[in-house]
């Protein structure tokens, strides 16, 4: 029986992996593929190697300016994030503040409503309310990280929420008679064992930022463009050139799988730290 459940197990997780990785083969058979051969007869195998869509896309400099920008958004956006969530996180668990669970509810209000519902106004502050000089916050780097900071802050700060209720106040305490302050507390006691939640807070703020469209294409025209945005450049009124676009697809989950690999340590001890408080 243990042996017909473990089968069974593995042949569930196997399918519903080639379920999951299917769409990304498929993306890569497309990049790999001419024109001609994509439009004729529909094949899983790759026959050659087209490798001039992933060349096409290198040597673009419109793409590696989409690709920088969306490395230094999403890296800013989750580096501001984790930091500012861990501080928010740290004074609602350990001070006695009067409606701290109304705030705590009032701080993901902002992730309920549809993100379209925030595009007009946003617009119009972009564009005519934050402008200084002939300077504006629309298409600019800084505009979208802030931008993302609304939306993604609360959800860190819900995220952290277990993670710091979790350490026990005893190792403040501790350290406030050994004579620490504050800012050491934070960044000597909370960081270090915190640091498992802040690494899967970061990943998903990154990853959100780094697949965020709808405002990235709204609010930035030329200098601030992602990578997502650039994808769209491939879908013109004489044709779409799927080659290309599967290729400069398949590029933009390089940073993400580099920068996934790099914290992978973190990802399971962060998702359960917090689950039952210590």
């Amino acid at each position: 029986m243990k042996r017909d459940r473990k089968g069974l197990s593995l042949l569930f997780w196997l399918f519903s992996s080639l379920i999951t990785l299917f769409p990304i083969y498929w993306m890569f058979v497309v990049s790999a593929k001419s024109r001609v051969e994509l439009f004729g007869a529909p094949t899983f195998l790759i026959k050659s190697f087209f490798s001039e869509n992933y060349w096409a896309t290198l040597t673009n400099t419109s793409f590696q300016g989409y690709m920088f920008n969306s490395i230094v958004i999403a890296t800013s956006n989750a580096l501001l994030v984790t930091t500012l969530s861990l501080f928010a996180t740290y004074a609602l668990s350990r001070y006695k503040l009067s409606g701290k669970e109304n705030i705590f509810f009032w701080t993901i209000t902002n992730r309920m409503a549809p993100p379209a519902a925030f595009l007009l106004p946003l617009f119009l502050l972009y564009t005519q309310v934050f402008v200084v000089g002939d300077w504006k916050m629309f298409d600019t780097r800084i505009g979208l990280i802030l931008l993302y900071c609304v939306f993604n802050l609360p959800f860190a700060i819900w995220t952290m929420r277990g993670v710091v209720d979790a350490i026990p106040q005893e190792l403040d305490e501790a350290a406030f008679v050994d004579g620490a302050s504050t800012w050491q507390v934070i960044l000597h006691v909370i960081l270090p064992l915190a640091r498992p939640g802040l690494a899967v807070t970061g990943i998903l703020t990154w990853v959100f930022a780094w697949n965020e469209y709808l405002f990235a294409a709204t609010l930035t025209s030329v200098h601030a463009r992602t990578i997502t945005t650039g994808l769209a450049e491939f879908v013109t009124v004489t044709g779409t050139n799927w080659g290309q676009m599967a290729a400069t697809a398949m590029l933009t989950l390089i940073p993400a799988i580099i920068f996934l690999s790099l914290v992978q340590k973190h990802i399971v001890a962060g998702l359960t730290f917090g689950a039952v408080k210590g």
